[in-house]
């Protein structure tokens, strides 16, 4: 067990007051953070998430990939921000559970989902992020269930 995942998979997540909206669409803020994410990451890595317009399981690569998922995923949000409730080391995972909040356009209320990611970790940098909407199939797929 490599004690060094979970700290890095929580390093690497958003504050919780950040509005993942602004910092995405925003290409100057985008830059910045793909700037500052770099070197935590691999050159190729794979990115797989949910998609409003393509369904599960839509493949990205690469930190501008990063920034394409979110941008699709944020697609129908006025503000959306994640709370970091948990990381556990899954071998050579790292497996982030959190409160997505996030509030459409023209509404007052937030709607919250419980999800999870599992990130994958080879040579000290993320190779691999998949999300999941939903926090038992993110504990599966990192054999956790």
């Amino acid at each position: 067990m490599s004690q060094w995942r979970v700290p890095l998979g929580r390093s690497l997540q958003p504050s919780r007051d950040t509005d993942l909206v602004a910092a995405f669409r925003d290409d100057a803020t985008a830059a910045a953070v793909m700037e500052t994410l770099s070197p935590f990451f691999h050159e190729d890595v794979e990115i797989v998430a949910p998609s409003f317009v393509a369904g599960e399981g839509v493949r990205f690569v690469g930190l501008e990939g990063l920034r394409a998922a979110w941008l699709d995923w944020l697609e129908p949000w006025e503000s959306y921000r994640v709370e970091v409730e948990d990381v556990i080391d899954a071998g050579d995972d790292a497996v982030v559970l959190v409160r997505d909040f996030g509030r459409r356009a023209g509404r007052t209320v937030e709607v919250s989902v419980m999800g999870g990611a599992v990130w994958t970790v080879r040579e000290g940098r993320v190779a691999r992020v998949a999300f999941y909407l939903i926090r038992s199939e993110a504990l599966k797929a990192a054999g956790l269930e």
